[in-house]
């Protein structure tokens, strides 16, 4: 028994080895087991929940210093314009500095004509859809902004960050994309399992499971530039698609373009490594932490005492939607003691930026 021990052991440790071995290569190999890797914030690769990968090769820095190109869309209307505004200042804040793989910047303008922010913010103007086909919902013009924009676009990065007008840079972006696997920052209400009804009319069984859909819209999302070349004209007809359809547009809702990226990457057998970092979105991510961007999408309301009203309108409050047709004044008030860090944290950024942007009332 003590002789056979020696020899036990040097076939168990060759069988680990090749199990190793081809677990790696499966990685590299086959995309599609990128839904399973997360990254940490310390850049280290974790692959879960099935199989764990050995420690020195989880502890692996994983290292991109390509730099990508800013991409967003947006329209002439004042709401969009001090939006894009913020999101530029801080933009040239952060590029420069360490960490950073920040490159160029584009806003996407498909309002058809060019506006008076060109000089300020660098902008390609392209076609909204024609007349009517949106049906009210105007963010159904994002993906053919964007299948317009590549065609048109002589960018030199090969990754592109998909981005909106009410995301603000808290830190310099390095790029988190690894390789072929896109970078995405996974919604809790993105649930393509919860309707798998709806998502198998436009993503059919012969494609694979539901779950090979990820829980994601198309921004943040770093993804190389010949991918989205080939997804985004997918993507355009998905939506229109599910927007003519009662059922999924009732389903659906604002999110329906979201929903649609989602399916389009599928459909092109593309998954992304998930980021929690990504981003954090006031008020219910309470701290900025190590995130990289604040997305105010939700508005933002508290009694004087720091308690959230959410869905009453608060003693103290703020929601861009306050600001539909203007921009929001200078030097807004800060919240009250006992808000969270990510709210006093965006309202510092919105004051900083408009107190040093030209003309702020007048966007």
């Amino acid at each position: 028994m003590g002789r056979a021990a020696p020899l036990l052991l040097g076939i168990l440790s060759i069988g680990c080895c090749i199990v190793t071995y081809n677990l790696l290569t499966m990685i590299l190999r086959n995309p599609s087991v990128g839904k399973w890797i997360h990254e940490d914030s310390n850049r280290g690769l974790s692959f879960d929940p099935v199989v764990k990968i050995p420690e020195k090769v989880k502890k692996r820095k994983m290292s991109n210093h390509a730099p990508f190109h800013v991409a967003l869309t947006a329209t002439d209307a004042p709401y969009s314009k001090w939006q894009c505004r913020i999101m530029y200042y801080w933009f040239k804040k952060k590029k420069d500095l360490p960490g950073s793989a920040m490159g160029g910047f584009t806003r996407i303008l498909h309002s058809g004509k060019p506006d008076n922010l060109m000089s300020e913010i660098p902008t390609m103007v392209v076609d909204p859809l024609p007349s009517g086909m949106d049906r009210g919902y105007v963010v159904l013009n994002r993906p053919w902004a964007f299948v317009q924009w590549l065609q048109k676009a002589k960018i030199t990065e090969e990754y592109i960050l998909m981005a909106e007008p009410d995301h603000i840079f808290i830190s310099p972006l390095p790029n988190l994309a690894y390789g072929g696997l896109p970078a995405a920052f996974p919604f809790f209400y993105i649930q393509p399992d919860e309707n798998e009804k709806i998502i198998r009319k436009f993503y059919p069984e012969e494609y694979g499971p539901v779950s090979n859909v990820d829980p994601i819209g198309n921004s943040p999302v770093i993804i190389k530039k010949d991918l989205m070349q080939k997804i985004a004209p997918t993507w355009m007809n998905i939506s229109l698609k599910m927007k003519n359809d009662p059922e999924t547009d009732k389903a659906f809702g604002w999110v329906l373009e979201m929903y649609a990226y989602a399916v389009a990457s599928a459909l092109h057998g593309v998954t992304h490594i998930l980021r929690h970092d990504f981003m954090v979105q006031p008020p219910w991510d309470i701290y900025v932490g190590k995130s990289y961007i604040i997305h105010y999408t939700y508005g933002c309301d508290y009694s004087m005492k720091g308690e959230l009203t959410y869905g009453k309108i608060g003693e103290w409050r703020f929601d861009k939607r306050s600001y539909i047709r203007r921009p929001p004044p200078k030097n807004l008030p800060l919240p009250p003691l006992g808000v969270p860090q990510s709210v006093v944290s965006l309202v510092k950024m919105v004051n900083e930026a408009s107190a040093n942007l030209p003309n702020w009332d007048t966007t």
